[in-house]
């Protein structure tokens, strides 16, 4: 019996994701070094609305990348598992009631909001389904697969072959039950902010960083220049002008983001709990350490 993973087709996804993930980078790091360029004024905020939208979208979209880079689906004669990122859907074959193409249905199945190739995730009410969640990177190759609670939209690269084995698997029964299973990115988010630490550590460092914010967008418009440079000249430090301070709290702010994602993805498993906490900490202290540059910067005289 051909049991194993029946992975849904990520080349193209991946390919249009990567693209998106650079046009971006490139669009907010040339707003970011304009932003080292320019005096206070509208060229200034243009500069910097232009880098923090290009940059915002750009952690979804590699949690996207992500997800499709890991996405399976993989049956055996106990359950079918649906894995997309931080989503896991651990189906038992009893409860499957039925895997049928989507292109079957007499309404069509309207796709989920920003159908991206490489990420249809999202849940659509369909008024023949119900309620269907969408595990897919090709429209298609869906499948539609249900069970008494939810119907999943997913699409394996051989749809055929996954049918047919489930097909083989059901006629030969199950060897071991299992339980239905099911994990959200909220879960795992809900679960770790009921950790007192954890929730010192995330809010210290969002308000570190909010606060970062606030404090250079005063001192830019009051500071003309600032000693941010390290070359001397006469036994001074060389200024800029204060519109670059805006760097600091951008990288710190990118920083933190970055640990925490990380540390989301470490918090998952019991054993690899402490790394989590070591990266979120680390995260925090590095915040606080951009705050004592700051503080550095507009106390040195130019």
């Amino acid at each position: 019996m051909n049991v194993g993973h029946f992975p849904p087709p990520k080349r193209r996804g991946l390919i249009i994701h990567s693209i998106l993930i650079l046009v971006l980078a490139a669009i907010a790091a040339t707003g970011f070094f304009n932003l080292t360029q320019a005096e206070v004024g509208p060229a200034f905020l243009v500069s910097l609305l232009t880098a923090l939208l290009a940059f915002a979208p750009i952690p979804f979209l590699a949690y996207r990348t992500y997800s499709l880079w890991r996405a399976d689906y993989h049956i055996d004669r106990d359950s079918l598992a649906l894995s997309w990122g931080l989503r896991v859907e651990d189906i038992p074959l009893n409860d499957i009631e039925w895997i049928r193409p989507a292109e079957d249905l007499t309404h069509p199945l309207a796709l989920p909001p920003l159908p991206i190739p490489g990420a249809l995730i999202g849940v659509r009410r369909h008024p023949d389904l119900g309620t269907v969640e969408f595990l897919a990177s090709d429209a298609k190759s869906l499948l539609l697969v249900a069970t008494a609670k939810r119907i999943f939209a997913i699409s394996p690269d051989d749809p055929v072959s996954l049918t047919q084995t489930f097909a083989r698997a059901t006629e030969l029964g199950s060897l071991s039950p299992i339980e239905a299973k099911s994990v959200y990115p909220s879960f795992v988010i809900s679960q770790a902010w009921e950790h007192s630490l954890v929730r010192f550590l995330w809010l210290s460092g969002l308000f570190i960083n909010i606060g970062l914010f606030v404090w250079t967008s005063l001192i830019i418009p009051s500071t003309p220049r600032i000693a941010l440079g390290l070359h001397y000249v006469e036994g001074v430090l060389e200024s800029v002008p204060s519109s670059q301070l805006i760097l600091l709290p951008v990288v710190s702010l990118v920083l933190f983001i970055g640990g925490w994602v990380a540390g989301l993805y470490f918090y998952r498993w019991e054993k690899e709990r402490p790394l989590a906490f070591m990266v979120w900490g680390s995260g925090t202290l590095t915040s606080f350490l951009f705050l004592i540059a700051i503080m550095f910067v507009v106390t040195t005289p130019v």
